[in-house]
């Protein structure tokens, strides 16, 4: 087999998460390339020390400009947080290394255009770790609306709610709260929990013609982690907005980490004109679906549980009827990336596919700011 050597940028939770899936990849899936977790790097040497340890990887670097230099490095993986994502990706591009990037792509999309501008360029393999499209009753969902078997779309609605930023007393900045911080997140939950229900909705439903949007910042100021100082904030604490897709179809979007009792609860819905899909990350391997082309007599909404072997990925892990769950979304997304590769084909959602969410994310906060309609750029 041949090798692709990881380099991994990042420790924390989804460093965790990308490291696992490379882990396991080849154990599931028929690959030509053996993953090997070569280096792991981060600014503080003992903690990714200790991560490389857990994790399996050969090696540590606490300067990504020198894993980027090495010669046994083939992929580079951002997983640090997003203020660096575009500095780390365009010298990984000049260097001709392969990438994948968390997500969102960039702190905006401007910044974004300079990194899709240089992969390419560089003709270098790509990806943005938008999860969610790689569960199997999300894909399945996919394959549903490209045979057309809701016919014409009328709504999509989304919604991402979460819980953890409510008290006054959480920091802003630091190692566990960055994303709080609008010089390191560049957005609060627009591009962090509606970036992922944003990609989603362009993978399913096709392109957001416009937008218009609301935001609010319940808590004004926080302490910031790393002065200890009360410090304005500038992120969003939730955002809502109102689109009209490019086929004709309305949606509603929303975000917040004010949902008290929600954790992560991810869900969206989408209506057509013979039949509607709706999934719930809670309940991820189920797949609701109402038919209204079925005998009035039958016709209700169906739970159709996606562990067949002949549904989505399914056929690679356990007998029918035993699930799955949020980690294997990230095994999945590597094996798609390897087969690219090895096909010539490239897997999506690629670094364009990033920037599109990033068109729309920015024209949200532009709304926002504004009380008015924005037309969204296309990618």
């Amino acid at each position: 087999m041949k090798t692709l050597n990881v380099g991994m940028i990042g420790y924390g939770f989804m460093g965790r998460a990308h490291s696992n899936a490379f882990r396991r990849v080849n154990n599931f899936f028929p690959l030509d390339h053996k993953v090997v977790l070569k280096a792991a790097c981060g600014r503080d040497g003992a903690k990714t020390q200790a991560f490389a340890d857990t994790w399996g990887y050969e090696s540590v670097e606490t300067d990504w400009k020198r894993l980027i230099e090495r010669a046994d490095i083939d992929v580079i993986d951002i997983a640090a947080p997003n203020n660096v994502h575009a500095e780390i990706a365009l010298a990984a591009a000049k260097a001709g290394k392969m990438i994948l990037c968390e997500k969102p792509l960039a702190m905006n999309s401007p910044e974004a255009l300079k990194m899709v501008k240089a992969v390419e360029k560089a003709k270098v393999p790509n990806m943005v770790w938008y999860n969610y499209r790689r569960i199997p009753a999300v894909t399945f969902a996919k394959q549903m609306i490209d045979e057309g078997k809701l016919g014409r779309v009328f709504h999509y609605r989304a919604k991402f709610l979460q819980d953890w930023t409510i008290s006054a007393d959480v920091p802003q900045g630091g190692p566990g709260t960055w994303r709080l911080d609008v010089a390191i997140a560049g957005s609060g939950v627009t591009g962090d929990l509606l970036a992922h229900c944003i990609d989603t909705a362009l993978w399913l439903n096709g392109g957001i013609q416009s937008v218009t949007a609301t935001t609010e910042t319940f808590v004004k100021q926080r302490k910031h982690a790393s002065t200890g100082k009360m410090t304005k904030v500038g992120i969003d604490d939730a955002s809502l907005f109102l689109a009209r897709f490019r086929n004709g179809s309305l949606a509603t979007f929303e975000a917040t980490r004010y949902a008290r009792g929600h954790k992560a609860l991810y869900t969206f819905e989408i209506n057509g004109e013979h039949g509607s899909i709706f999934w719930d990350l809670h309940d991820l391997h189920r797949l609701q679906w109402f038919d209204h082309r079925d005998s009035g007599t039958l016709r209700g909404w169906r739970s159709i549980h996606v562990t067949d072997g002949d549904h989505p990925y399914m056929g690679k892990w356990w007998v029918p009827g035993l699930q799955i769950g949020y980690e294997h979304s990230f095994v999945h997304q590597v094996a798609d990336f390897i087969e690219g590769i090895e096909s010539g084909k490239p897997a999506a959602p690629t670094f364009r596919d990033g920037l599109a969410t990033d068109y729309v994310t920015d024209a949200v906060l532009a709304s926002a700011r504004t009380g008015r309609w924005v037309n969204v750029k296309s990618a």
